[in-house]
């Protein structure tokens, strides 16, 4: 067995063991009223560990098979005078990837790709290889005072880029439209463009990948050179980061290295709000940031609670961002699951577009 593999076993039985043996300690008198709550939710965490042992080590290679689609056009650098031409030649290749999936019979991207060509869609990047990754631009991105850019987590691709189990706030492209649409019910004139960012190859839920934080260190690099292209387009806009599951880690990784840069765009972002987050390899808000606002919210369904909030030996992904101990400002997710926080009319959503905005003071907080 790989030394890798025999390393998550070990870490993943562990965490199992330390979750099964937590909900098997009898509750204590006093609390008795409590015990039934708690216990249900160790078991919940028992079964998470258990569930995660399984895919991880299911997980088998790739087929080989040669990628049918083409590698990205070269691109101009962003800057105000050539978003236009980037957005056309990121048209073209769309047009001829989805030539491509007809080609090959790839019905779902063939699906996918219509939809990003539809009237009015710019995308400041795309690659159809493997998984796929886009970026796309929701509203006035030179003219905007506040810039919101989505990061979204595991399984994100772009077969599933603007919904993914006919929930359409939970994709990428969906969730930027759901934020941007929020943001102009609270105002008709926001100042806000969103973008949606699948600048990183987002892991797969059960696998390896999604223990560890090597796939956000890779993606940290794209989203700094990213925000290092923003402050060319638009020096004087704000950024909110609205990072979601893994997506957050991705932040994580970012902030981290990007803390008190004036190089790059990172001197732009003034808060970053983690959600349905697994954690974030950082132990406490401190450390993402002394200047930016942090936030983090959890749904009162969303089974990441049930996740163990470890790191053992560069395995697991840290503390809970919703703990006090982490120190984040905690906002009100509501009632709903993983997958509802862009949900429109939710009260996660609300409070994320205002954080979005740039308007701490409307953020509520759980009851």
């Amino acid at each position: 067995m790989p030394p890798r593999t025999t390393a998550l076993r070990g870490f993943l039985e562990h965490a199992l063991q330390s979750s099964a043996s937590a909900a098997s300690t009898p509750a204590r008198p006093a609390s008795r009223r409590r015990a039934g709550p708690r216990r249900a939710r160790r078991l919940r965490r028992a079964l998470a560990c258990a569930v995660t042992i399984t895919g991880v080590l299911l997980t088998t290679a790739g087929t080989g098979h040669a990628d049918p689609y083409a590698a990205p056009p070269a691109v101009p650098t962003m800057a105000p005078s050539t978003l236009d031409a980037r957005f056309g030649i990121e048209r073209q290749a769309i047009e001829q990837a989805l030539e491509t999936a007809h080609a090959v019979g790839d019905r779902e991207r063939a699906k996918a790709l219509g939809g990003l060509l539809q009237p009015g869609r710019r995308f400041l990047y795309f690659d159809p290889r493997g998984r796929g990754r886009a970026i796309e631009v929701v509203g006035d991105l030179t003219r905007a005072h506040r810039v919101a850019v989505v990061v979204p987590g595991a399984d994100s691709t772009l077969s599933g880029f603007d919904s993914k189990s006919g929930k359409p706030w939970s994709a990428p492209g969906g969730g930027a439209r759901a934020v941007y649409e929020q943001a102009r019910k609270i105002n008709p004139s926001p100042g806000l463009a969103v973008v949606a960012w699948l600048g990183y190859a987002a892991p797969k839920t059960f696998s390896s990948d999604v223990l560890t934080d090597e796939r956000a260190g890779q993606g940290a690099v794209e989203l700094r050179a990213f925000l290092t292209g923003l402050n060319q387009v638009n020096p004087e806009a704000r950024v909110g980061l609205l990072c979601h599951s893994y997506g957050s880690v991705v932040c994580g990784r970012a902030a981290m290295a990007g803390a008190g840069s004036a190089r790059d765009g990172w001197r732009q972002v003034t808060d970053i709000a983690l959600f349905g987050s697994p954690g974030t390899t950082a132990w406490s808000a401190a450390r993402l940031s002394r200047t930016a606002r942090v936030w983090a919210g959890r749904g009162a369904t969303d089974w990441m609670e049930d996740v163990p909030h470890v790191r053992i030996f560069g395995l697991g992904l840290g503390p809970d961002p919703v703990s006090s101990r982490f120190g984040a400002r905690v906002f009100d997710a509501g009632p709903g699951g993983h997958s509802d926080y862009l949900a429109p009319d939710s009260r996660s959503l609300s409070n994320l577009t205002y954080i979005a905005m740039g308007d701490p003071s409307h953020v509520s907080q759980p009851a």
